[in-house]
């Protein structure tokens, strides 16, 4: 049941992302290297508005991948993998150099609709079995806390990560991508 409501929310936030977006995705062509995006999935959110930090609270330690047509690599990362995409290791381009974009879709028990927030990231960092992000609110709110939670993080390309030209995921040296 949690597996088929965090299917339903991806799909539905990946449309509603669609649906926002204020640039024109374009598809690569075969001289193009993939544009790769993220999912983290948690089983509950905690905020802390003053501080401007949120935590998901017992994420999972595999953050998904994909990219776009024509490419359409998927897998996963382990989380230490992930977090070495906000270093140098990464290249240039890396997260920290270029924080993403993000939405955060939020259940929130007795509520008819999940609550959708678009944030920018920052400072990634580790406390238990949770992921703790600083963040900039872009658009919309967020609860104080709230239950299962899905973090959609904006893509990334060429510039580096996991195998020549490949940032983040797919089919280098760290990423155990599909093709």
């Amino acid at each position: 049941m949690k597996y088929a409501l965090l299917a339903f929310l991806l799909a539905a936030v990946m449309l509603l992302l669609k649906s926002c977006a204020t640039t024109p995705i374009t598809s690569s062509t075969s001289s193009e290297e993939p544009l790769f995006m993220f999912v983290q999935v948690a089983d509950d959110l905690k905020v802390d508005d003053t501080a401007k930090t949120f935590r998901l609270v017992n994420v999972s330690q595999q953050t998904l991948f994909f990219s776009d047509r024509p490419d359409r690599i998927a897998g996963h990362l382990k989380m230490d993998k992930y977090l070495d995409e906000w270093t140098a290791k990464a290249g240039k381009d890396n997260f920290s150099a270029n924080p993403p974009n993000a939405t955060l879709s939020i259940y929130e028990p007795g509520q008819p609709d999940n609550t959708l927030a678009v944030v920018e990231i920052t400072n990634p960092r580790i406390d238990g079995s949770d992921l703790i992000y600083s963040y900039t609110l872009i658009d919309g709110s967020l609860p104080a806390s709230g239950g299962a939670t899905t973090l959609f993080i904006d893509r990334i390309g060429i510039g580096g990560g996991v195998g020549v030209g490949y940032h983040g995921a797919g089919v280098g040296r760290r990423g155990p991508g599909v093709r």
